[in-house]
């Protein structure tokens, strides 16, 4: 990691500086210096980007290729992400902090996603409609959209983008892809396998900067779909962008996931289903298990035991194989979540084990955290913080749980826990949340769909339904009759 690396965007097939040269720092949290260089793309560059992206949609090769033409690509390009997994991951983790071991093994398992999209290009189809109407033969076609402007964050962007051109470029749609200003380095590795897939230029486009470029993709008049995944500042922009092209739009916002246990839990998983889901990431991610929601029988026995894994979590360089958790991305992150925990105890909430850095390890490291929280109504127990920090409350019966749970602006994910099968059924149906796992956590397939409500957003990804939102159904009529059509004056 001594050298700088000089990054360059992808746009219309070649590899490209900002056109008036500007770029900006990354640095790595890992070693707290500027490990590269990356363009911040100009409104003209973005036009660019776009231009190329709509010619290879309208007439270029692309428009001409079959779906399983289009199938073989994704498929290849699923191949190669196996195969520089490695790579991959290390730039990923130099650039975020992430796992090595995680992000090396997420790379490898995102091929999976365009295995699955590789398969579906193919399957999508119209249907003959009984109309209701003699002498008439009325089908469907279901039509690509056009430009789709695809915004990724820093946080397993390899997955985000996955789930966003997988299904994009598979309906035959064409793509500009947004990288996170603070992690840009491991997408644009990405793009260097489109060409070699075989996609042709312009099919792929990625653009880096900050929200300037972000409002010149989302507002510009050629897109067609906006597939954001982020915070709800940069969303509702994204919406008021919107408002200029009249774009479709999904939302990925995150959340404040409840992860709730009841008193006949299998207790050991259900506290290795919390760790994995808080402080998995550094807890840097969207459907973090952020609100522990526990039975008071069980409570004290859980708390226990969960203190004790988190104070043994090896802490270092997320490059190690032996650690278990890395720094925080930014920061910002590191800032928000020092001024959150302060808060917290202000009210009443009690630290549990962490609130701090750990020491001798400087930058941008944090303890794993667990805060006893005496009441819903602290600030930290519906504020997402993207780190790994805990909330806990307790409950008595099964519908205050529930209410526990749905007392949030947020509705991406949620836990629950319990061998009662019957239980099972009720609280999952009741909690209001896109995703809801049982007696399992932050588990994710290809061929599953995810999104949020409420305060998370709108929208699904991944899933073949995902497929069908990257395109539109044209409907077409056919008279089979041989007689002319009737004098429209004359009616009978």
């Amino acid at each position: 990691m001594g050298s700088i690396r000089y990054c360059q965007m992808l746009i219309d097939g070649e590899w490209t500086d900002a056109s008036d040269g500007a770029a900006f720092d990354s640095t790595s949290p890992v070693t707290g210096k500027v490990w590269a260089r990356v363009p911040e793309a100009t409104e003209a560059d973005v036009e660019r980007a776009v231009r190329a992206a709509e010619r290879a949609f309208a007439s270029g090769p692309w428009a001409s290729m079959t779906p399983s033409q289009r199938g073989k690509c994704l498929r290849r390009l699923g191949d190669l992400l196996a195969e520089r997994s490695e790579e991959l991951g290390r730039a990923e983790t130099i650039d975020t902090g992430k796992m090595l071991k995680e992000t090396r093994w997420q790379a490898k398992y995102i091929a999976e996603f365009f295995h699955f999209y590789a398969g579906a290009a193919d399957k999508l189809a119209g249907e003959v409609l009984p109309i209701d109407k003699p002498d008439l033969m009325v089908f469907t076609n279901r039509e690509p959209l056009g430009v789709v402007a695809a915004v990724v964050p820093w946080n397993s962007q390899l997955f985000l983008v996955a789930v966003k051109i997988g299904p994009a470029l598979a309906a035959g749609n064409t793509v500009v892809l947004k990288a996170s200003e603070h992690a840009s380095v491991a997408m644009l590795d990405f793009g260097r396998l489109i060409a070699e897939a075989g996609f042709p230029p312009g099919v792929v486009n990625i653009v880096t900067g900050h929200n300037e470029v972000g409002k010149a993709l989302t507002s510009h008049p050629l897109v067609s779909r906006i597939s954001f995944t982020g915070g709800p500042i940069a969303a509702r922009a994204i919406v008021k962008n919107s408002a200029e092209n009249f774009a479709e739009v999904s939302l990925e916002l995150g959340g404040k996931s409840p992860f709730i246990v009841f008193e006949d839990a299998d207790i050991d998983s259900a506290v290795n289903g919390a760790v994995a889901g808080i402080f998995g990431a550094t807890g840097q991610s969207c459907v973090a298990g952020s609100r522990l929601i526990l039975h008071s029988k069980i409570a004290d026995q859980f708390l226990k035991k969960i203190v004790s894994l988190a104070k043994s979590i090896r802490i270092g360089d997320p490059l190690d194989e032996e650690t278990q958790m890395g720094p925080l991305c930014t920061e910002g992150q590191l800032r928000h979540i020092q001024a959150q925990v302060a808060l917290a105890q202000k009210e009443g909430g009690k630290v549990l084990v962490g609130g701090k850095q750990p020491d001798g390890l400087g930058g941008t490291y944090y303890e794993p955290t667990i805060i006893d929280c005496p009441s819903p109504d602290l600030t930290i127990v519906d504020t997402e913080l993207f780190g790994p920090v805990l909330s806990v409350l307790r409950f008595e019966t099964e519908a205050e749980a529930i209410m526990l749970a749905n007392a949030s602006v947020h509705g991406l994910a949620a836990g629950i826990f319990t061998l009662n099968g019957a239980r099972q059924m009720r609280v999952a149906r009741a909690v209001s949340a896109g995703i809801v796992w049982v007696n399992t956590y932050r588990v994710v397939s290809p061929i599953a769909a995810f999104g949020g409500v409420k305060g998370s957003g709108y929208g699904r990804e991944s899933g073949f339904q995902a497929m069908l939102d990257y395109t539109r159904p044209k409907t077409i009529w056919i008279n089979t009759s041989s007689d002319p059509v009737a004098n429209p004056f004359v009616m009978r």
